[in-house]
């Protein structure tokens, strides 16, 4: 039934991604190379510093594998999208009759306009990332983080705690833009904030 319909992506939620990777890869049916909880080992004090970094990326590996491609598919198909509108656009047609090389006419002229839109787009899907997933993910792998703790103060009505989670995440999302705006200017030189005209 989906391969009948071209235009819709299917993409698998995270933490469901999540206990896949558990049961394939932290001993639930196949091996067991990585951690199933926590974010560092109980020798984790006795380690060299060298040690404890190599631990801890070690215990983050399958969250954030979980993350990434529970997340991925919507990225890619905004990227997808972008580029595939682009390349329809009047100015391609133009570049190509003029003589220039697909090579260029990718790179010089679609890849600048498409990324306009996945970057500004990045900075949304940053965000609903940590909101949405990031507290299933926390919980199935037992660990800290920020989810898990504005879910709990909002329970338990610690209302500090849910504003400085709520100042954070705001925070974030306004350097993301911030990072947004400036990689504009990397993609496209032509954009120019201090030239404009108030």
């Amino acid at each position: 039934m989906f391969s009948k319909l071209p235009n819709q992506h299917k993409s698998i939620p995270a933490f469901l991604f999540a206990i896949l990777l558990i049961v394939l890869f932290a001993g639930g049916s196949y091996v067991q190379w990585f951690p199933l909880r926590g974010l560092v080992s109980e020798n984790w004090a006795m380690l060299s510093w060298p040690a404890r970094i190599g631990d801890y990326f070690w215990h983050m590996t399958l969250p954030l594998v979980a993350l990434v491609v529970g997340s991925f598919a919507s990225l890619t198909m905004l990227t997808k999208n972008s580029f595939l509108d682009q390349i329809n656009q009047q100015y391609v047609v133009t570049a190509r009759a003029k003589g220039l090389s697909e090579r260029r006419v990718l790179y010089g002229h679609v890849f600048r306009n498409a990324m306009l839109i996945v970057i500004s787009g990045f900075p949304g899907a940053l965000i609903g990332i940590l909101f949405t997933g990031a507290l299933l993910i926390e919980i199935i792998f037992s660990l800290d983080g920020l989810g898990l703790l504005g879910y709990e103060s909002v329970i338990n009505r610690d209302y500090p705690i849910v504003f400085a989670t709520t100042y954070f995440y705001s925070l974030l999302g306004l350097v993301m833009n911030l990072v947004g705006d400036l990689t504009y200017m990397l993609v496209d030189p032509r954009i120019d904030f201090e030239s404009r005209e108030v």
